[in-house]
């Protein structure tokens, strides 16, 4: 009787008190890049949060985060790797022709961001996306 009475009040507590979210141990602001010693966990649960330190370690942080305030899958995402006004190396392909020339980012961003760029030699705007080595590829 008293193991059916335990595990009532085991299974009538809610799963949210179990669960931790990942919060700031100090203020860290917008565009640091996010290390161990900036987060912990706090008891509670949040619907667009992070449970585990190890998803938001090594992130950028998008906005400026506060301590003890839930970090929410918004507020972060990867490093920039190009950084705004920075030459670039620009590369299209079509249909075998490989074009590539410097240009300026025109924004900051990180791998996979869709950025704008300067054309140096031609003062053009477009459009293209980082890749990982730091290069700018421009679709046609």
């Amino acid at each position: 009787m008293t193991r059916l009475l335990a595990l009532i009040v085991v299974c009538s507590i809610p799963c949210a008190s179990w669960a931790d979210m990942v919060v700031p141990t100090r203020t860290i602001r917008a565009n640091a890049v996010i290390t161990d010693i900036d987060v912990g966990t706090k008891a509670g649960q949040v619907a667009n949060g992070f449970d585990r330190v190890t998803d938001v370690i090594g992130q950028e942080a998008k906005t400026t985060l506060y301590a003890g305030r839930p970090i929410l899958v918004d507020d972060i995402g990867p490093p920039a790797l190009v950084a705004r006004n920075q030459i670039v190396s620009i590369r299209f392909e079509s249909s075998g022709l490989v074009i590539t020339t410097e240009g300026r980012s025109l924004e900051r961003g990180g791998v996979g961001d869709r950025v704008r760029i300067m054309n140096l030699t031609s003062r053009a705007t477009l459009f293209g996306q980082i890749q990982a080595d730091g290069s700018i590829r421009v679709k046609k």
